[in-house]
Formats: structure tokens, C-alpha cells, sequence
């Protein structure tokens, strides 16, 4: 019980009569632009994400503690020990 090639094509037939050629290629090509411009800024927002994420492990595994020790501390360090 699903659809023929038969219904199918009378379907098609209907559209063509109701837009003709003209619009149906237009709006083809309107579908077409929209799709290509939402896959280009989902690739676009993937590699932002993927950047980002390579900059905050980058910088959170270079980081670098400087410091000094006074000699007070070092007197505390050594009481200690």
C-alpha cells in the first residue's frame, strides 16, 4: 500500500502545472544556497571550537610558576625539615 511510480509522477506532474519551471529552479536554488551557507558556518563554528580548545590546553599545560624565595622563607623551610 505505498505510493506508486505512477502517483508519483502525477504528483510532479500537478507541481510543474501549479509553478512551472522557472520557480521550481529558483527555489531549488534558494534551498541549495541556504543549505551550503548552513554548512559552511557549522564548519566555520567547529573550527572555533576546535581552536579555542588547542589554546586552552596549550596554555594550561605551558604555564610556568615564577617565584623567589626570601631568606625568611627558606629559614621556615629549613626549621621544619
Amino acid at each position: 500500500m505505498g505510493i506508486s511510480i505512477w502517483q508519483l509522477l502525477i504528483v510532479l506532474a500537478i507541481i510543474l502545472l501549479l509553478f512551472g519551471t522557472k520557480k521550481l529552479r529558483s527555489i531549488g536554488g534558494d534551498l541549495g544556497g541556504a543549505v551550503k551557507g548552513f554548512r559552511d558556518a557549522m564548519s566555520e563554528k567547529d573550527k572555533d571550537e576546535e581552536e579555542k580548545s588547542k589554546l586552552d590546553h596549550n596554555t594550561a599545560s605551558d604555564r610556568v610558576i615564577q617565584g623567589e624565595v626570601s631568606d625568611k622563607d627558606k629559614e621556615h623551610g629549613q626549621s621544619k625539615s
